[in-house]
């Protein structure tokens, strides 16, 4: 197939563009760095662009027959618009080239709800404390995309995520369009399913959330790395 990812720099965006050569499709990769892009093939084209410049979007999704999102942007207490805006682009040059399959990466953290491998800690203390302060203008925009992307006539399909953290190998994770109770979601295993939407239809319209039991770190684990660098 002939795959468009957008967020393709980013730490999930790679893995999608490794994990869709290593299948045989032919890859294009929007950055805005595209000269600083780690990967190279006879199958990839590395074209450079901001999400938010819609002209720039053409070359991209012209002839493709999916397009995928992994967009992402650190925490920031300002406004930010880059997932509600890049989707509405995004939206309009398939639109505007008669390419109707989308699948982007969004957070479970858009609809909060309780997780019952996360217990008092997380589901009482640091979830609430992350999505209403730090987090709180990122999943604003999240769920703008999220609207956006639902009340469009594309085939679309949006993953939720749960905390990300980095494996060497894609597990047996699981998805679900209902509450899963897990709390990690490995970015090989969110690059997986977002690739696995550009070939299949399962999960057309629907919204679902992705999580890793194999390997995932503990809540005391994430505290001591980001608190103390230590794991």
């Amino acid at each position: 197939m002939k795959i468009t990812i957008f967020g393709a720099s980013g730490a999930t965006g790679r893995l999608v563009v490794r994990q869709a050569l290593d299948a045989g499709h032919a890859v294009t990769a929007v950055t805005r760095c595209p000269a600083e892009f780690p990967l190279a093939g006879e199958q990839l084209t590395v074209i450079g662009g901001d999400v938010s410049d819609g002209a720039a979007l053409a070359p991209a999704i012209e002839g493709a027959d999916a397009v995928l999102s992994s967009l992402g942007v650190p925490f920031t207490r300002g406004p930010i618009t880059v997932y509600s805006r890049g989707a509405a682009r995004i939206l309009e040059a398939m639109t505007r080239h008669g390419v109707k399959r989308l699948a982007v990466v969004s957070s479970t953290a858009v609809e909060p709800h309780p997780h019952r491998e996360g217990g008092f800690l997380l589901n009482r203390v640091m979830q609430p404390m992350i999505v209403r302060t730090i987090g709180r203008t990122t999943y604003a925009d999240m769920r703008a995309m999220e609207q956006i992307v639902r009340e469009s006539d594309a085939e679309w399909t949006i993953i939720r995520s749960s905390g990300l953290f980095d494996a060497d190998h894609v597990s047996r994770y699981t998805v679900s369009d209902g509450p899963l109770d897990g709390v990690f979601t490995s970015r090989a295993d969110l690059a997986h399913c977002l690739l696995t939407q550009a070939t299949g239809k399962r999960f057309v319209g629907r919204t679902v959330e992705i999580t890793t039991s194999e390997n995932a770190p503990t809540l005391l684990q994430v505290i001591r790395r980001e608190a103390f660098g230590r794991d």
